[in-house]
């Protein structure tokens, strides 16, 4: 199937300055893939989507450049690339580090929220809601992004860029945890309302545990619908390190904590 067929009766692209066309590409294009519009396997030639999109080929390869760091698509001979699909290893990875840094985050984060932020968080957590009911997937990324960010906000400036270069990363994950697990939308915003009471009463040992249950949550579902029986070892082992227990693998994942 072709770009244009795949593409058919989507919101085109909408550059708002053009001075930036090849940051709107990039955020079009990484939507298109998130969402699954753009499914694992499928090949992006250059000449094609600059044809359908209507840009010139510079402004493409920055996109493709940024999609390429952000492990979403690979590169090929022939400016051809094509759209990565899940690899279970690099998730386990990937959570395994959200899981350390971000019970950092919180930990370090609670019980110094100031009353804007906590303004802010608040109002994030509702734009999740009403975004969600609405089908605005787009606007609920922007709205989740926001919400995690706020928790770990006193983390500092070069921990909280790698943080969020790590969510960023996650959100095709996510996406398919939701598209997968319709019916825990509600579990989740219970755990997200849960980690914020936490962050914001000053506790920062349950603000730990259930940030970091939370995000093995989401990477052991994910495995497991897209590789049964392959486990997540290394998310397994980051929960064990914040439990305290030993790092022998034989036993990793044995005394995590469940949320």
């Amino acid at each position: 199937m072709s770009i244009g067929e795949l593409l058919e009766g989507r919101d085109g692209l909408r550059i708002p300055d053009p001075r930036q066309t090849s940051v709107s590409v990039h955020a079009y294009l990484r939507d298109l893939i998130i969402s699954g519009d753009l499914p694992p396997g499928t090949q992006l030639k250059q000449a094609e989507l600059a044809r359908v999109l209507a840009v010139s080929r510079t402004p493409l390869r920055e996109a493709f450049r940024m999609l390429q760091e952000e492990g979403l698509i690979s590169a090929e001979p022939n400016q051809r690339s094509r759209v990565v699909g899940l690899d279970a290893d690099e998730l386990d990875s990937l959570y395994a580090a959200r899981v350390t840094l971000e019970a950092l985050g919180v930990r370090l984060t609670a019980g110094r929220l100031t009353r804007e932020e906590t303004r802010a968080t608040t109002a994030a957590f509702r734009e999740m809601e009403r975004t969600y009911r609405a089908g605005d997937m787009a606007s609920w990324t922007v709205a989740h992004r926001a919400f995690h960010r706020l928790l770990v906000g006193r983390c500092g400036a070069t921990m909280l860029r790698t943080i969020n270069s790590y969510a960023q990363q996650s959100e095709r994950y996510v996406r398919i945890d939701q598209n997968r697990h319709r019916t825990g939308f509600a579990d989740r915003q219970r755990e997200h309302q849960a980690i914020f009471d936490a962050v914001r009463d000053g506790d920062p040992v349950a603000a730990t545990a259930r940030m970091a249950a939370h995000l093995a949550g989401t990477a052991r579902r994910v495995v497991d619908g897209h590789a049964p029986g392959h486990g997540t070892p290394c998310v397994d082992a980051a929960m064990d390190l914040l439990a305290g227990a030993p790092s022998d693998p034989a036993t990793a994942g044995r005394s995590a904590p469940t949320g």
